[in-house]
């Protein structure tokens, strides 16, 4: 349907004010349309002739409940403005599918795609009310026509000679097909009209009205015809379809009368049959584009839903029935249209539905495009598990073989989402929100394959985006802390200073530590906001404590850095900022690193770090040892402490402590002093940990064995903690 968007205005900016956004999108509506209207009014009458509809449309974008059938009367109105050709309907709801959503927006508590979803129900709403007023307007025209004629039949009765002639006039020139049978259904009279329909007079002659059956007619169409016979009724209206003489099917609407005799037995029976057999195929054309893809002729979302609620809500045979989803979302398929334009997008998504199209092998699977790249298939009942995976891998094997498009070979693949079990207890819009999570944690793994369902990861993802949500306004409604993990002379056993650990006091999930969202605050680039007010923080804590203990008794914080705020626009002006703040020493404070961000790094990733340490600041590198380390970065990476890893430490807990570790440790802290480096070793827990530290040459340590992360003035009582 988006063949009539490109007739209006491409938007600007913002939508205007409620009643500015009818009148635009009125104002749209009334140029795609008016050129196919009969209508007496002029531009300008009918352009205000449809804000109020527009307005109808609106409010049944937004109800609550949402009720598509309040659009119906808008398709009526249309028609009783005299927009009654056929060729119009498509105008009308290709507006309103292009524009109804971007002028009338919905509501805060509406998503986008809840909108859309809801915007294509209603054009098929507004198509329903347009058929049915025109067929109204149809059936109010054959009715005045069947008056006359049942009028003219009357007058023959009471005054047969004199009104033969003009019953013959009427019979012969009515446009609407008109038949006269037996009570055995016998036709004995057929005028030129129902001749015509039926493919020519001798089709219809001496044959019953049994002969004239069609299997596609309602069962209960031979049960009205017997009580109409029998004097139990007097007529019967209904839409069925016939036989033509050339074997095609007529549509015909139907409207069959008794005819008594002057006694009032039963004698005839008289039939009014008016061809819609191409209404009919209009209907169902409709039916079609409101129903299907426009791009790839695949069954789209809202006929998904219907479907996929049918299926969860009809229990058949037994209350075991099973349901099976698979969610396909295509790999790199956004590089495609940036690198080869959306043209060459569109055809591949039109070859990859194909390609869908042929993995279904039973009537009870259907594949649809629900919006993008994204498709479904659904498996109604099936068998088993298996069944269900079978036909995920028929979906991944045809997606192997590259498309040929325009002589260039492209790699299409997907990553696929199934959502397999009972039926019982689930609702459509949850099934596909469990199959699009689990789809994700497919492409999470690599892409290219399918993953299975499972309540637990659901539940881990939906708390992970609830959690995105909310991070970005935690800040400001001071939802964080910190703690501070003490950092232990080995030499001496007294507090050197103290790591800043941040963590989140979440209304509904508690405390969480970093490593719940600290990878969700660098996804999002909350990060930055966060690891600035840590740092100011932890700066104004340090000084609290030289203030109170003196420099000597409490040395440095230790703050970590996200490899993310190394790209920022000023880190080394944010330092300088915060220290002349708190007016914290630049030698209190100690900046770490992973090992990951810095080693093999870009020179303008280092730079600004070169910058602190030029402030008189300490450079950590962080987790030493975790990964590809070239140790000959230590020698212009501008880094004053390493921190080891627990993992080298986990072999000291026991004595005899593991050779290999010893052998490492001592060859790292050789390596680190030699280069004027200080050691700090993380997780140690136990006493022969910290013993076998301290003789290795370890310079501080931290861990459970020292002290856990708390608040600033347990800190106090860790003063002159001992080592062993």
């Amino acid at each position: 349907m988006n063949s009539t968007a490109g007739d209006g205005p491409e938007p600007t900016g913002a939508v205007a004010e409620p009643l500015d956004g009818l009148r635009r999108f009125a104002a749209i509506w009334s140029r795609a349309v008016y050129p196919a209207t009969a209508t007496s009014m002029n531009r300008e009458e009918f352009e205000a002739h449809l804000v109020p509809l527009a307005g109808l449309l609106r409010e049944a974008l937004n109800a609550t409940p949402f009720e598509p059938r309040a659009a119906v009367p808008v398709g009526a109105a249309l028609v009783d403005a005299h927009c009654t050709d056929p060729d119009a309907l498509p105008s009308i709801l290709g507006v309103i599918d292009a524009y109804l959503v971007l002028y009338c927006p919905p509501g805060p508590a509406l998503t986008a795609e809840d909108a859309r979803a809801r915007c294509a129900r209603l054009q098929h709403s507004v198509a329903y009310g347009f058929a049915q007023a025109l067929r109204e307007r149809t059936l109010a025209e054959q009715e005045a026509i069947s008056r006359a004629a049942l009028a003219a039949q009357s007058e023959a009765e009471r005054a047969l000679a004199a009104s033969e002639a003009r019953f013959r006039a009427v019979f012969e020139g009515a446009a609407i097909g008109i038949g006269i049978a037996e009570l055995d259904g016998r036709v004995v009279e057929v005028n030129g009209a129902l001749a015509r329909m039926f493919g020519g007079e001798h089709h219809l002659r001496g044959r019953t009205v049994a002969d004239l059956a069609h299997p596609a007619n309602p069962p209960d169409a031979t049960d009205l015809n017997g009580a109409l016979v029998r004097g139990e009724r007097d007529s019967y209206h209904l839409d069925k379809v016939f036989p033509r003489a050339d074997g095609s099917a007529l549509w015909g609407n139907l409207r069959v009368s008794l005819l008594r005799d002057a006694a009032g037995r039963p004698q005839y029976q008289l039939a009014l049959l008016e061809d819609v057999t191409e209404r009919r195929r209009l209907l169902d054309r409709l039916r079609h584009q409101a129903t299907h893809d426009a791009l790839t002729g695949l069954p789209n979302r809202a006929l998904f839903f219907e479907r996929l609620g049918k299926a969860l809500t009809d229990t058949g045979t037994g209350a075991e029935r099973r349901i099976g989803v698979c969610y396909l979302d295509l790999d790199g398929f956004k590089a495609v249209n940036d690198s080869l334009g959306h043209a060459v997008g569109d055809r591949l998504l039109v070859a990859v539905a194909e390609r869908l199209a042929g993995c279904l092998t039973d009537t009870d699977q259907i594949v649809a495009r629900i919006g993008g790249d994204e498709f479904v298939a659904l498996y109604a009942d099936p068998p088993c598990q298996d069944a269900v995976t079978a036909l995920a891998d028929r979906i991944l094997d045809a997606l192997s073989a590259p498309l040929l498009l325009d002589g260039r070979e492209l790699p299409v693949h997907g990553s696929i989402g199934i959502v397999y079990g009972p039926v019982a207890g689930r609702a459509a819009a949850d099934v596909l929100r469990s199959a699009d999570i689990t789809m994700y944690r497919a492409k999470e793994l690599g892409g290219s394959r399918y993953e299975i369902a499972d309540p637990d990861a659901d539940a881990r993802a939906i708390t992970r985006h609830g959690l995105t949500n909310r991070l970005p306004g935690a800040l400001e409604r001071g939802e964080f802390f910190i703690e501070y993990q003490p950092l232990i002379g080995l030499g001496d056993g007294r507090v050197h200073g103290a790591e800043a650990l941040v963590r989140w006091c979440h209304p509904a999930h508690g405390v969480l530590g970093p490593d719940q969202f600290i990878p969700l605050a660098e996804r999002t680039g909350q990060i930055v906001p966060l690891g600035r007010w840590v740092l100011l923080e932890a700066a104004r804590q340090a000084r609290a404590w030289h203030d109170e203990y003196g420099p000597e008794s409490w040395r440095r914080v230790n703050v970590n850095l996200s490899p993310i705020q190394l790209h920022q626009g000023d880190l080394a002006g944010e330092v300088a900022r915060v220290l002349d703040e708190t007016g914290l020493a630049p030698q209190a404070l100690c900046l770490e690193v992973t090992e990951s961000a810095l080693i093999g790094a870009e020179p303008d990733t280092v730079k600004p770090l070169r910058q602190i340490a030029e402030l008189g600041v300490e450079i950590a590198l962080d987790d030493f040892g975790t990964g590809y380390s070239n140790l000959s970065s230590l020698r212009w990476l501008p880094v004053s402490v390493l921190k080891l890893d627990r993992a080298f430490s986990r072999g000291m807990r026991r004595k005899p402590a593991d050779p290999l570790d010893l052998k490492i440790v001592e060859g790292i802290v050789s390596l680190a002093h030699g280069l004027g480096l200080s050691v700090t070793v993380e997780g140690v827990e136990t006493g022969a940990q910290a013993e076998q530290l301290r003789l290795l040459g370890c310079d501080t340590a931290q861990g459970w064995y020292f002290g856990r992360p708390g608040p600033p003035d347990r800190l106090a009582s860790l003063a002159l903690a001992q080592t062993v």
